[in-house]
């Protein structure tokens, strides 16, 4: 076995650490490329010992519930995940204590894992004090989404970070590059004869990459609220699944390749038409019913301010400036309490100029649709006979995308604890996506953009919808 290498989690008594990152560390642990790590919580949170292994040991067995595995399936967890629960501890400190971090580090030993599972302004007064601790040779630095809370704060933080360790032990965590559909778009685009020929502005006429819920607020006002479904999701996520649809093919599949090509991508990407009143749009939920739950107006939720006239529901739409993608408008969508869960890529093709006479019905070219969550492939192509031996119809190819059991955070976490930054967003990347969607949010904090509501279960505002239909 390899050196172990401790993992050390900041806000570790947080939400998204018992929600999505261990459970995720916990999925890698249970699976071939399993290799025992040691986790040391740290929070200003006082836990007991026992508190803290319990809530390890809850997140590792609901992955292993989950399992297909006979050993697993009981939800009890296997060796690996056994032996790195044996050895966790939790140590409660103030985490801008140069003191406390001190004896963090000692206690983590060397090339350790430091995972700021924290606000952005948290984090950068920890980074602020790190410059007075002396790291380990090795250390490698994950930060959770949003990097900074704009262009400027992101640079800075970047600055910080560069002085503490080199850019290829930094980890810019977003765990949609770790989802199976997401990290599929490769092979979809590269290894593929029947589309790589065509996906360009040539044979595409829109794209839309859509990330919509059924679930609201979930008693996440304490962050939501402060960031909105734009920052959210769209600044966050959502353009970085852009870049890998609108990137060139790189030359290797090697973290400098792939990142560099994905930069390019997103250095050429604007607003479309270049106006942020024009491409963007945004509404927040009314009481409603959706998925079956009562959902209140997202306004009446506990710990909201309605002044802040936080979206929950935002659509922006952009141009990728280059030869291959110039004038294709990419819709980026995503929403909560909504009527339907709709997470997906839809690559709208142009229909052909011309079809021989005598062929009747609609002229509409494929759509490609790429689920996100489930990864699902659907492809719907004009074919003959659909209504009539010479009417034009479409007819759908549909296939499930292969699935890992490993969570998109627990493959994000292997790359961290190999070293290699593939999946991790680079630093002038994170400041780029800042800088795309800034016209945006400065129309929208001087309400150049009105604030529109929707009933919750529905599919957002109604004009919105008959824009849609007017469009297609």
């Amino acid at each position: 076995m390899s050196t172990q290498r401790t993992v050390v989690i900041f806000g570790a008594s947080g939400d998204l650490s018992s929600r999505l990152l261990l459970p995720g560390l916990g999925s890698l642990l249970a699976g071939p490329r399993a290799t025992a790590v040691r986790i040391i919580g740290t929070g200003r949170s006082p836990l007991a010992a026992g508190e803290w292994t319990d809530r390890v040991r809850t997140a590792f067995a609901s992955v292993a519930r989950e399992s297909e595995s006979t050993v697993e399936s009981q939800g009890e967890i296997g060796p690996v995940a056994a032996e790195t629960l044996a050895t966790t501890q939790y140590v409660a400190g103030d985490p801008t204590d140069p003191a406390h971090l001190r004896a963090l580090l000692e206690l983590a030993g060397p090339a350790p894992v430091l995972y700021f599972s924290l606000p952005p302004a948290v984090t950068t007064s920890i980074v602020e004090t790190l410059q007075r601790v002396e790291l380990p040779e090795g250390t490698e630095l994950a930060f959770e989404k949003p990097f900074g809370t704009d262009a400027a704060s992101a640079a800075a933080l970047n600055k910080l970070v560069g002085s503490l360790v080199p850019e290829e032990n930094v980890h810019r965590v977003d765990h949609f590059l770790g989802r199976t559909a997401v990290l599929n778009l490769i092979g979809l685009r590269f290894a593929n004869r029947l589309f790589e020929p065509v996906w360009n502005a040539e044979h595409i006429e829109s794209v839309e990459i859509v990330y919509d819920e059924t679930l609201g607020l979930e008693g996440r006002a304490q962050y939501y609220d402060n960031a909105g479904a734009l920052v959210d999701m769209i600044q966050s996520h959502l353009l970085l699944v852009l870049a890998l649809l609108a990137m060139d093919a790189p030359a290797t599949m090697d973290a400098v390749e792939v990142r560099s090509e994905m930069a390019r991508a997103l250095r050429s990407t604007h607003l479309y038409r270049g106006s942020a009143i024009a491409a963007s749009r945004r509404a927040r939920y009314t009481a409603g019913i959706a998925n079956g739950r009562v959902v209140p107006a997202y306004a009446g939720e506990a710990g909201v301010d309605p002044a802040r006239e936080t979206e929950t529901l935002a659509e922006v739409t952009v141009e990728v400036g280059t030869n291959r993608w110039a004038g294709v408008p990419f819709t980026l969508r995503s929403g909560k309490a909504l009527g339907a869960a709709r997470k997906e890529i839809v690559i709208k093709f142009k229909p052909l100029r011309h079809l021989p006479s005598g062929l009747h019905g609609g002229r509409d070219g494929e759509t490609l649709r790429i689920g996100l969550n489930p990864g699902e492939l659907s492809l719907s192509v004009p074919a003959l006979g659909v209504d009539g031996p010479y009417t034009m119809g479409q007819v759908f190819l549909d296939a499930t995308l292969p699935s890992s059991a490993v969570l998109p955070y627990g493959e994000v976490l292997n790359g961290i604890l190999r070293g290699d930054p593939l999946l991790s967003v680079r630093g002038d990347v994170a400041e780029r996506c800042w800088e795309i969607v800034e016209p945006v949010l400065d129309a929208w904090h001087t309400d150049e953009v009105p604030l529109e509501e929707y009933e919750a279960g529905s599919d957002g505002p109604a004009e919105w919808q008959t824009a849609r239909e007017s469009a297609a």
